[in-house]
């Protein structure tokens, strides 16, 4: 977890690279580091640092304040340069919503807008998730 904040850029990448596997199988494991992690999500700048982020946030145990500085953090996202990190940031927002269905009509607008407005891998993702949500 240190290693998200240091200085080398390619240790950073690896690390959060590691933790978002982690956070995949075992997401209860990063819970205990959830402000951090908050904390850097509004922070990063390293496009990497900042995908795997976004997988990871919504996978913690979040209160409706956190849920929110996740959210309004992710919005961010979609103003990046990286096709990537935006398309992950929906994903992400998808996957907040998930666990606070209050956040939906907000959510699925910004999917709808990625479809139309979107890069290819954001129309792709955005049209993937809004097919689930209505399974």
């Amino acid at each position: 977890m240190e290693c998200l904040w240091g200085e080398d850029p390619v240790l950073r990448m690896r690390a959060a690279d590691a933790a978002e596997k982690v956070s995949a199988k075992k997401p209860r494991l990063l819970d205990r580091h959830k402000a951090e992690l908050l904390g850097l999500l509004a922070e990063a700048e390293q496009i990497e640092l900042r995908w795997h982020l976004a997988q990871m946030i919504p996978r913690l145990r979040l209160t409706a304040p956190e849920r929110q500085r996740a959210r309004e953090a992710l919005e961010g996202y979609l103003d990046d340069r990286s096709s990537i990190v935006k398309t992950f940031a929906l994903e992400g927002l998808a996957e907040l919503a998930r666990s606070d269905v209050a956040l939906w009509p907000h959510v699925k607008q910004m999917l709808l807008n990625a479809v139309h407005r979107g890069t290819p891998a954001m129309r792709a993702r955005a049209r993937k998730l809004l097919e689930q949500r209505l399974d």
